[in-house]
């Protein structure tokens, strides 16, 4: 399955954020984040890595950011209960010491389930930010989480299978994406080269 969908963004929101990210990342004309959104176990920052590395065959200069690394901290401030506001300030932080160096693109995976989910990665990296859902059936993603945890991670395991199906009908009914693109019907490589493409990079 691969499917193109018009962007549907909801409400613009997210009470905090313009103040947790005040003096972050200005604009950059023409420029653009590309997200790599999904469920747990669609293969997202496997493809985050084959992006990067036909970004870079093709000296184009890139950053990657996996969302998953920005808000694992615990416990969470009373004020962001789901460390959303650290996650944002931490990406505004890490980015704009990546643009230092020089200009370059930026792909990102996590998760955006709403125009508020759009709208703090936007003002924490001052992108627009143009989004392709990675999808794939049920029994692929959780194959793929079994492999992902090891022996003494069953409490994490358990959780993500209890949710994945859930997140992916939620995204699936969201439709905030430009793309959807069935990752079990394709190597990691093909789905970073449909992405690339797409975007038109």
């Amino acid at each position: 399955m691969v499917h193109l969908l018009l962007p549907r963004r909801g409400r613009r929101g997210g009470a905090g954020v313009g103040e947790a990210l005040a003096g972050g990342a200005p604009p950059v004309t023409g420029a653009f984040a590309v997200f790599l959104n999904g469920s747990f176990g669609v293969g997202k920052s496997t493809v985050l890595e084959h992006l990067g590395d036909q970004l870079a065959a093709a000296g184009t200069p890139f950053a990657l950011v996996d969302v998953d690394w920005f808000h694992r901290s615990w416990p969470p401030a009373p004020d962001d209960p789901e460390n959303v506001l650290g996650e944002a300030e931490n990406i505004a932080a890490v980015w704009a010491t990546y643009r230092h160096a020089g200009p370059r693109q930026l792909v990102v995976s996590g998760v955006i389930r709403s125009g508020a989910d759009r709208e703090r990665y936007e003002r924490a990296t001052g992108l627009p930010v143009r989004s392709v859902r990675l999808e794939a059936d049920a029994a692929t993603s959780e194959q793929r989480l079994r492999r992902r945890y090891s022996a003494d991670q069953q409490t994490a395991l358990d959780w993500h299978l209890q949710r994945h199906r859930a997140l992916a009908e939620q995204l699936r009914a969201a439709d905030l994406d430009e793309l959807a693109l069935d990752t079990a019907a394709m190597a990691p490589a093909q789905v970073a080269g449909a992405v690339r493409r797409h975007v038109g990079l």
